[in-house]
């Protein structure tokens, strides 16, 4: 019988076959810590005995929740991070250059059939490349620190496949949230996403981030691409046949398979607050709103400023109404600037930040208050996660964003 693309990753790393429901002890390739957790990594590992790092060129530790910081006890997860990277020899750090999921692969951690963990939820992304890719707590943190291993069950697959050309100003944002809202919150609970067809191919690597990004709001254990040219140059590499064998095998078992017709999907907001509450933005539409946000570690990329910026030229944000921009790293910020899209966008008036995780974990600036409605591109809308729990959050697409910061109430792009 075939393999999914879990499958075959998980059998490389082992060695042998797996199915669905085996346990297993993989071998880790490259972990990422964030500066949210890295002073409870850092105890945890001492706890359990460990000394060294069992590869502290596998390690990377990125500030990017709490910078710059906005609450006074942000100072010590600083210094906690800084002791650790001092104390065990840690090379790979970035302070403020960017969202952790985004640095993982633009500066090439990750490559494909790679086995990757992180300690943040959507560490989901970097299925965007091929990668298996998920996020754990600080006690599996620590232990792989100490061991380079770690034990997973092999996930049964949803096979997803999306065939056709999506019509204008419909994204992989809009089909990420469609999926979730017919799957729900728990509809993929510890099982892979597999993405095909030739919409997927169609895409550029930054619109599959956003997707496998977003998999884990569905439950999923991660989310997962075919590697391919894009892949390639994404990545730097010249893809090898086993790289490009990492596909599903038509004879492969799944767990059930959904099909989409490109040309049917719609602009689609997830409305308050659950991120599997979907509805077409038109249903929506007229509805007034006080800030927009676009960046994130699942929209702040190049492309999405792009497309805002396509949206705004030569319009005005709406009277009383904030538009908060964050580039995901300091290389979309400077490409951003260079090819004139940061120039757009603030003449239309919005407000740029540094690029970090900003307004998406309600840090550095933009919080909202009782009554206030937000549209933003990032991954969840929970209550509480902007400002106070009367805060209503919409979560969109980068151009049904900039569409609803010109009308100052929501509407289609």
């Amino acid at each position: 019988m075939g393999q999914t693309i879990i499958e075959k990753i998980i059998s490389r790393n082992v060695g042998y076959d797996v199915r669905p429901g085996d346990i297993v002890t993989v071998n880790v390739d490259r972990v990422m810590i964030h500066d949210i957790f890295i002073p409870f990594v850092a105890d945890k590992f001492e706890e359990m005995g460990f000394s060294k790092l069992w590869d502290p060129d596998r390690v990377v530790l990125i500030y990017d929740h709490l910078v710059p910081a906005s609450q006074v006890d942000d100072t010590r997860h600083f210094h906690a991070g800084d002791e650790f990277v001092e104390k065990y020899g840690l090379k790979n750090i970035h302070r403020s250059d960017g969202i952790c999921h985004q640095l993982m692969t633009e500066a090439l951690y990750v490559k494909p059939g790679d086995v990757v963990f992180g300690t943040d939820s959507h560490t989901t992304t970097y299925g965007s490349v091929g990668a298996f890719s998920s996020g754990i707590g600080y006690t599996e943190m620590a232990s792989i620190l100490g061991t380079g291993t770690l034990w997973v069950k092999v996930p049964e697959t949803i096979r997803v496949e999306i065939e056709g050309t999506l019509p204008q100003n419909v994204t992989s944002k809009d089909i990420i949230l469609t999926l979730i809202g017919e799957l729900r919150a728990d509809g993929a609970t510890y099982q892979a996403l597999e993405f095909c067809g030739d919409t997927v191919q169609s895409m550029s690597v930054a619109s599959r981030m956003t997707m496998s990004n977003m998999a884990v709001e569905a439950g999923a254990k991660c989310a997962l691409f075919t590697p391919d040219e894009k892949t390639a140059e994404y990545c730097e590499i010249e893809l090898t046949q086993r790289e490009r064998s990492l596909v599903g095998d038509a004879d492969a078992s799944y767990i059930r398979t959904i099909h989409y017709r490109a040309e049917d999907f719609v602009p689609v907001l997830a409305c308050p607050s659950q991120v599997d509450n979907i509805h077409p933005v038109s249903e929506y539409a007229g509805t007034a709103i006080d800030q927009v946000f676009i960046g994130s570690c699942t929209n702040g990329r190049l492309e999405d400023l792009q497309c805002a910026a396509a949206i705004l030229r030569g319009k005005k944000v709406a009277p009383f109404v904030k538009l908060i921009v964050t580039p995901a790293s300091r290389k979309i910020y400077s490409q951003a600037l260079e090819d004139g899209t940061l120039a757009i966008l603030a003449e239309a008036g919005a407000i740029i930040t540094h690029p970090a995780c900003g307004l998406c974990c309600g840090r550095t600036g933009g919080i909202l208050s009782d009554g206030e409605r937000v549209v933003a591109t990032n991954n969840r809308n929970f209550l509480g996660r902007m400002g106070t729990s009367k805060v209503e959050i919409f979560l969109a697409s980068p151009a049904t964003a900039a569409a609803c910061a010109v009308a100052g109430k929501i509407a289609e792009p």
